[in-house]
């Protein structure tokens, strides 16, 4: 069986307290975007060997055992003792990009594991699963656009459709560690309310959708805020970065052709219409 994980943008990010555990409240929206991997599974032959993971296209660096599929197929194991698999994984989303490329793909291995071997769990069921693998894995259960608050793992349903129109993502080659980015963050609550903005027409949303990681990140990589400019320059009406970056997107309006822009060579640049 084959599926087909996708990655999420974030519609403004809002630090806006530290907690005493050492982690931070946030909001944010996540949406959906069609940049996809490819995942699939077969039963094996080995039976001495409960899974192999064969890995193309983006490189993923760290062992076998901490790729959030395996952690995924390993999780499900425990509690259904799953026959052993063959896992072929095809990367495409960027890693490192706040794309959530890794959360998808487990959250993904859930539900085609769930499906393949009837077990029967439901989407409440398969958050619960999700969330103990990473704060926004439940996120890509349902798919669908999303409210977050807390450390980005409470969710709540919201109204907001961006059907017809496209984005441009760019993921530069560049390398922005997220804990380094917190750490250079001042919470503080926001100008403006992320539900009431998100709600406004997207041409309004410039000024007022504001990602917080932005203000540390753009003057430590100045490169990253410039493809922000560049996007708004070719006509974006709305643009941003993704998390902590390093991945920018810009949404242009439905029926408006996407301009050819002149990117660094080392970016990889993709683009789409959202759903």
């Amino acid at each position: 069986m084959i599926t087909f994980p996708n990655a999420k943008i974030n519609l403004g990010l809002n630090i806006t307290e530290k907690r005493p555990d050492g982690y931070h409240n946030l909001e944010t929206v996540f949406y959906p975007v069609p940049i996809e991997d490819a995942l699939e599974i077969h039963l094996s032959n080995d039976a001495n060997k409960k899974y192999s993971l064969h890995q193309a296209g983006v490189e993923i660096i760290g062992n076998e055992e901490d790729n959030l599929v395996v952690k995924a197929y390993l999780l499900l194991d425990k509690m259904f003792d799953l026959p052993p698999v063959d896992i072929h994984l095809y990367k495409r989303i960027p890693t490192g990009a706040g794309l959530g490329g890794g959360s998808s793909d487990a959250a993904f291995m859930l539900k085609l594991l769930n499906e393949r071997f009837e077990l029967g769990l439901t989407d409440e069921n398969l958050e619960e699963y999700a969330a103990t693998l990473g704060a926004d894995c439940a996120f890509f259960i349902k798919n669908a656009p999303t409210y977050a608050e807390g450390v980005g793992n409470i969710f709540s349903p919201v109204s907001l459709s961006l059907k017809g129109y496209q984005i441009l993502l760019v993921k530069p080659d560049i390398f922005v560690s997220t804990r380094e980015a917190f750490s250079l963050i001042k919470p503080h609550k926001p100008e403006y309310s992320l539900k009431e903005t998100i709600s406004m027409p997207v041409s309004e949303w410039k000024g007022r959708l504001v990602n917080d990681f932005e203000a540390s990140v753009f003057p430590q990589y100045p490169a990253i805020g410039k493809i922000k400019e560049d996007l708004y320059k070719n006509g974006a009406v709305y643009a941003a970065m993704s998390g902590s970056g390093s991945s920018v997107f810009g949404i242009f309006a439905p029926d408006t052709p996407i301009p050819e822009i002149d990117f660094d060579k080392d970016c990889s640049v993709f683009k789409g219409n959202l759903e």
